[in-house]
């Protein structure tokens, strides 16, 4: 068996989430709380200021969460998974699994990239239910779009796109003329696309300052849905802003591992949805294991 510990990326937050952590790690609660400058089980348990949905509040809040249900299951089992991987904000915490850095040095960057993410303006996203990657891209092509980027490659059948709000409504009514869903995401900022440059250039030189050490357990990352090689960690991260999360990639790579058993860490199940339908797309005929 393969175990494999997958982390969420934002839109996973929910009110009450870690009301069954807090308490079992006070010390890592007061670490974060002392870090981030404010109450983080108020802002998770009541968020009497509406603040949860702010990326800038978002980020650092669902890292800690993550990295709490880690620690439980971690405690409960005895031992490390063998792979870990996380989903856009969600990497941070695979890499903390893999001890690349300190809980709290993780939290530092979280929360430096969430303020960036939180100060850009424009753009928008919109997910895609029920076409390929080839018929998005036919789509473009027909409405003479090129200023939309896919953001997360999530599943076979659901791309979510970033870019201008006006060409994302344009694109949407074309998806659903063609039967698919499209549903606009609830952010005013086109995350994992090119629109990220600005940010991108602040973060990357905020991680400078940070050293990494070397993965105890293999993480999949973002940008290339392969393995961290020591040293690419700084890389990939800022690489990871303004490039499309490989999501079915990534666990398609680990498909291919030993009976692989996935385990999701967070508040809610939203990735292994994502893993069973990729399974189901990815199932070699009669049995026979993929290459």
């Amino acid at each position: 068996m393969t175990l494999i510990f997958l982390a969420p990326g934002q839109g996973a937050q929910m009110r009450g989430m870690g009301a069954d952590l807090f308490d079992a790690y006070p010390q890592v609660v007061a670490e974060a709380e002392d870090i981030l400058g404010y109450s983080l089980r108020r802002l998770c348990l009541e968020d009497p200021d509406d603040q949860l949905s702010n990326t800038a509040y978002t980020q650092p809040a669902l890292y800690t969460v993550s990295a709490l249900s880690y620690y439980r299951r971690r405690d409960a089992l005895g031992q490390a998974p063998d792979f870990a991987a996380g989903h856009s904000l969600g990497e941070y915490n695979a890499l903390l699994i893999a001890e690349a850095f300190s809980f709290g040095d993780g939290l530092r960057l979280v929360q430096k990239r969430g303020q960036l993410m939180a100060a850009l303006q424009g753009g928008g996203m919109l997910a895609v239910i029920g076409l390929s990657r080839d018929e998005i891209a036919a789509v473009f092509v027909e409405a003479g779009i090129d200023s939309v980027d896919a953001a997360n490659l999530n599943t076979p059948s659901q791309t979510v796109l970033s870019g201008p709000e006006a060409d994302l409504r344009r694109l949407g009514e074309i998806f659903e003329s063609r039967g698919a869903r499209a549903v606009p995401l609830n952010v005013r900022t086109a995350f994992h696309s090119r629109y990220m440059a600005d940010m991108k250039s602040a973060f990357s030189a905020f991680i400078a300052d940070f050293s990494f050490a070397p993965l105890m357990v293999p993480v999949i990352a973002n940008f290339s849905a392969l393995p961290y090689r020591d040293g690419e960690i700084a890389n990939n991260l800022v690489q990871q802003l303004d490039h499309g999360v490989r999501w079915t990639e990534s666990i398609q790579y680990l498909l291919q591992e030993d009976d692989p058993v996935f385990e999701e860490l967070g508040p809610r199940p939203l990735l292994m949805r994502m893993v069973e339908e990729i399974k189901a797309h990815s199932a070699p005929p009669n049995g026979a294991r993929c290459p």
